[in-house]
């Protein structure tokens, strides 16, 4: 495509280059859009965006190296042949990657879901709601990315414009016909969103997180808002285009005043036009009734969990709004087995009910915790711990939350990143209080006195192996934060690194052991 084309929407403050009528080469042809220059390609454009770690302006004179035949930048630019200037490069961006991506969002029915907690799982029910109505879906998500028999890893929840038009274009050229997306709070500000058009948004509920990002919770509500009174309301869709709000949260109550489409609402509440009642909430899942609109229909569900309801009624009210009879919603829900990462159960846990979970905030952690201790046969045993690099006013809460609600919290690493893991442990301690938790040593852990209290592991494989040899049979054993992922994140680099696989281990040599005595 010409560059003239694909920048004609950014409104560029200065041109040089591409426009003089004389040069053949004036307006060259692009045949690829790039903004890290190590990946630039002869006839490609180079998009310089001013990042958290790096600025792209300085890799310029790199990209034009690598055979980059234009620049579109945040600042003036000299002695670059063809250059472009605009107010800020990350919307021109988001432009640019959809005009050369042929706008494939408007070609399928796009639903994004944005919340503190519950996207993925939603998504993975609405999946399941999809494929039972006969649907060729794709899902955009904090696990991974993947269409039709497809699966690729996905670094963040919410990918950079670029990249995010791309997974469209392959699904669109694949026979896709519904998207689900995660939308996260950073997707919304950073604009990796724009220019890509929804035919339905949900919003699951707020609570604390990103505050390191977005500081106050109100900053962090105000941009959560905007996806639903700036984004859906706008572009070829808005008329069209339906906000699924969960009034079952304060902030949703809130947000369905303000949105500027078509609503639907779903919760427990009477006023929700998609509800759920006479549930039946156990260890082995939910059942309950759907009433969409004021008519029922059962429905049953392998997930565990009062918070499962919710993000059950979201994916239903996704569905709903876009079209999805009722009984093929209530036979998707019954198909989605499970989530990766998500109150997983791990097999076989010799007599043990053993999870792992995403929860890596307060208001999850709780709510998984208090899940768990409602449905405990006996103790509740707790790994928890914190991200480095992260909003670290949430860190003494989720202390709090862990040794308040397990019989047994075992207090360690996350992903610590660049930080020290036992300074990150520092944080989480105080937030428990040493007079009414008692803390364990670890030969005081695997003896019969030790029923409640408090760890302090900060080698996460150790925290985990330890949680296993205190366990007795009938015993809850859950892994908080990391959930899905496969990897730990260090100072000195990434590891491998599988709760699952090591809870499974543990499991098998805790059971030779009983065998043995």
């Amino acid at each position: 495509m010409k560059l003239s084309y694909l920048i004609k929407e950014c409104t560029p403050l200065w041109e040089r280059g591409f426009a003089l009528e004389s040069d053949p080469g004036a307006d060259p042809e692009i045949t690829s859009i790039h903004n890290n220059s190590r990946e630039v390609k002869p006839g490609g454009l180079f998009i310089a965006i001013k990042g958290f770690n790096s600025d792209g302006h300085d890799y310029i004179e790199d990209a034009l190296e690598r055979g980059a035949v234009a620049v579109v930048a945040q600042q003036r630019l000299t002695g670059v042949p063809r250059a472009v200037e605009v107010a800020d490069s990350r919307k021109a961006m988001a432009s640019i990657a959809a005009r050369f991506y042929n706008n494939p969002s408007q070609g399928m029915c796009v639903t994004g879901i944005t919340g503190t907690n519950g996207k993925t799982t939603s998504t993975w029910i609405l999946e399941s709601i999809l494929n039972r109505a006969g649907h060729t879906t794709g899902v955009i998500g904090t696990v991974n990315w993947r269409y039709c028999g497809n699966t690729y890893d996905n670094p963040v929840t919410t990918p950079e414009s670029i990249d995010l038009q791309q997974m469209l274009s392959r699904m669109k050229a694949a026979g896709v016909t519904h998207v689900i997306m995660e939308v996260s709070s950073h997707s919304i500000d950073l604009h990796r969103i724009r220019n890509c058009w929804f035919d339905a948004g949900v919003f699951t509920n707020l609570t604390q997180d990103h505050l390191d990002y977005h500081k106050t919770m109100g900053s962090y509500f105000a941009c959560k808002k905007r996806f639903f009174t700036r984004h859906l309301p706008t572009g070829p869709k808005a008329a069209t285009a339906v906000s699924v709000v969960n009034l079952d949260d304060e902030r949703g109550r809130e947000l369905k005043a303000a949105v500027g489409t078509r609503t639907l609402s779903t919760g427990r509440a009477g006023d929700a036009n998609l509800r759920a009642v006479d549930l039946s909430n156990g260890i082995s899942g939910i059942s309950g009734t759907l009433e969409i609109d004021g008519k029922g229909y059962g429905f049953s569900s392998n997930l565990v969990g009062s918070f499962n309801v919710e993000n059950i009624l979201s994916a239903a009210g996704a569905a709903y709004s876009i079209g999805i009879d009722p009984e093929a919603i209530v036979r998707g829900i019954e198909d989605c087995k499970g989530v990766p990462g998500r109150l997983e159960r791990i097999e076989p846990a010799f007599g043990r009910h053993v999870f792992v979970d995403y929860a890596h905030t307060p208001d999850a952690l709780e709510s998984l915790l208090k899940t768990l201790k409602d449905q405990a046969p006996k103790r509740v045993i707790s790994i928890v711990g914190c991200g480095g690099d992260r909003d670290r006013s949430k860190r003494s809460i989720m202390g709090n939350i862990a040794a308040t609600l397990s019989d047994l919290a075992i207090i360690t690493s996350d992903n610590p990143r660049s930080e020290n893991p036992e300074l990150i442990i520092r944080d989480v301690l105080t937030g428990i209080d040493s007079a009414e938790h008692c803390r364990l040593s670890r030969e005081l852990l695997e003896t019969p006195e030790a029923k409640t209290g408090f760890h302090v592991e900060a080698d996460r494989r150790t925290a985990l192996e330890t949680a296993v040899k205190a366990s007795r049979p009938d015993d809850i054993i859950v892994a908080a934060g990391k959930g899905h992922e496969t990897y730990q994140i260090l100072k000195t680099g990434t590891i491998d690194f599988d709760d699952r696989k090591i809870l499974e281990q543990a499991l098998e040599q805790c059971c030779l052991e009983e065998v043995r005595s």
